[in-house]
């Protein structure tokens, strides 16, 4: 017989980061839709979040093969948070481009810039937490 198998590991490891992920690319869209006074569009914001969102994914799924799945640790910075980053940026400007949205160079820019904070500052912040947790213990 096995033991049952925790989930609050799986949590930690993969779910929260996912979330955090999420919430970083909302924030983005948020911020940026409502600079523009475009804030009241809840299909708009759908709309603008898609092709980042999906670019999250391929991240995701870019992280786990390079890392064949094992020791995937989709919180740390390397390789996980630079393929999200890189993949939300690239994967989603393709993305508005083929659906007929907009992607001026500006935007690249900001887009690149404000979802590198975002995606790679949250586990940033993580890392930090983590290690004084580990030196304090």
């Amino acid at each position: 017989m096995t033991a049952p198998v925790s989930v609050a590991p799986v949590q930690r490891r993969l779910v929260l980061p996912a979330v955090a992920d999420f919430a970083a690319i909302c924030v983005f869209v948020a911020v940026g839709r409502s600079s523009h006074e475009e804030a009241g569009s809840f299909t708009g914001f759908l709309t603008t979040l898609w092709p980042f969102l999906v670019g999250a994914i391929a991240g995701w799924a870019i992280a786990a093969a390079t890392t064949r799945g094992r020791d995937l640790a989709p919180a740390a910075l390397w390789p996980a948070g630079v393929a999200v980053w890189v993949s939300t940026v690239v994967v989603g400007m393709l993305l508005r481009v083929v659906s007929g949205q907009g992607t001026a160079l500006s935007f690249c820019i900001v887009a690149t810039i404000a979802t590198g904070v975002l995606l790679l500052g949250w586990r940033a912040v993580a890392g930090l937490v983590t290690r004084r947790r580990v030196t304090s213990a």
